[in-house]
């Protein structure tokens, strides 16, 4: 059996932990100019645009703690504390023990914080240890990374390895009859990439969903022990449909965001591997995130007898009618995609590698701007 842990790599380097960091910021927020795009196109609800960009926010505000965490890597400070352990040949995505770790500082970070020197305190210290001593203060500048990093923390809004169910009001259809939006994302630690989940549901019960003492807690433990990026839509679907008789998924997607790609830090194989050591782009410039949305859709909806008088709804969900791969993928459609700035993007184009016909590409202009293709 493959230990899992070969694939991981510690980013000892002050300079290459630092861009790490650099392209993961510059990267989630071309992500968030995508999603306005697709928006744009009519390609996504403005629903579904708000629900993701918080999600790419929280993961935003996840590498930025964990940048405050690992400034001073690969610095003497006296004493080791480790560096950023990454998924080199997968995802490109930090560990997920990283975000286990950090969720569980996140709930010490108020004590944390009381037994240290303030931010401006630790300034002073170093202002001082400069002219006075005429030498670097390294550990003034960890101990002010670390009160950085826990500062962090304690502002919330981070994206853990579970993330639990929200559920959004979207319209009335009936007396009894209400439409809501339920998201929820967690980390795959068997792949170490985020995964954002949006279903849209029918709830025909008594009191409205998010309202209920009784289904709403259900549905959050449900729907958390089914997000599993393994297991295929229409199981969990199914599964959610038939444990919850007032409750009619029509729609649910599925993002897997990443893997990330770059000649610096990676090592995967493949086309995109090609593309990035001929590109050979300059830094900030030499990496791709690809993901990949299925979606499954309710096409018709039957009656099932229940009791000895009653029927249930059960929807039938629709299976890949174009590519007659539903049984495969589990899921009404597929669709792939890829970011990349434009040095890449050229060499993709002029190798034009098979499996690529049918992916989405957006390119980033050196000037911030997203383009399609």
């Amino acid at each position: 059996m493959t230990d899992p842990s070969h694939d991981h790599a510690g980013l000892s380097d002050t300079f290459a932990s630092r861009r790490y960091f650099k392209k993961f910021e510059t990267i989630i927020r071309h992500l968030t100019r995508v999603s306005a795009a697709m928006q744009a196109e009519g390609r996504l609800s403005k629903s579904d645009v708000k629900v993701l960009t918080a999600y790419l926010m929280r993961l935003n505000f996840t590498f930025r703690a964990l940048s405050m965490k690992y400034l001073m890597a690969g610095r003497d400070t006296g004493r080791f504390f480790g560096s950023l352990a990454m998924d080199k040949r997968d995802s490109g995505f930090p560990v997920a023990a990283e975000l286990m770790t950090m969720a569980n500082d996140a709930q010490q970070a108020e004590r944390h914080l009381g037994n240290m020197a303030s931010e401006e305190q630790l300034k002073d210290d170093m202002v001082r240890t400069i002219i006075a001593d005429r030498t670097v203060p390294s550990k003034l500048q960890f101990a002010l990374s670390q009160r950085l990093y826990y500062q962090e923390l304690l502002k919330g809004q981070l994206f853990w390895t579970q993330n639990d169910p929200e559920c959004e009001w979207l319209e009335n259809l009936g007396p009894r009859r209400r439409r809501f939006l339920l998201h929820w994302a967690a980390y795959d630690s068997q792949v170490n990439l985020p995964v954002i989940y949006l279903m849209e549901l029918e709830d025909s019960g008594k009191v409205s969903l998010p309202k209920d003492e009784r289904r709403w807690p259900e549905v959050q433990a449900h729907l958390m022990a089914q997000a599993l990026a393994g297991l295929k839509l229409v199981t969990i679907a199914k599964g959610f449909d038939e444990d919850f008789d007032d409750l009619h998924p029509k729609q649910l997607r599925r993002y897997h965001v990443g893997p990330m790609y770059s000649s610096a830090y990676t090592e995967q194989s493949g086309p995109l591997h090609q593309v990035l050591e001929e590109a050979e782009a300059p830094a900030g410039q030499d990496w791709a995130l690809a993901w990949t949305l299925e979606e499954l859709e309710s096409e018709e909806v039957r009656e099932d007898r229940a009791g000895w008088f009653g029927t249930v709804e059960r929807e039938i969900f629709a299976l890949d009618p174009f590519g007659g791969r539903g049984a495969d993928t589990g899921a009404t459609r597929t669709q792939r995609a890829i970011i990349l700035p434009q040095r890449p993007f050229q060499v993709l184009a002029e190798l034009d590698p098979p499996g690529f016909g049918d992916v989405q590409k957006f390119v980033v202009s050196e000037a911030g701007q997203v383009l399609r293709y």
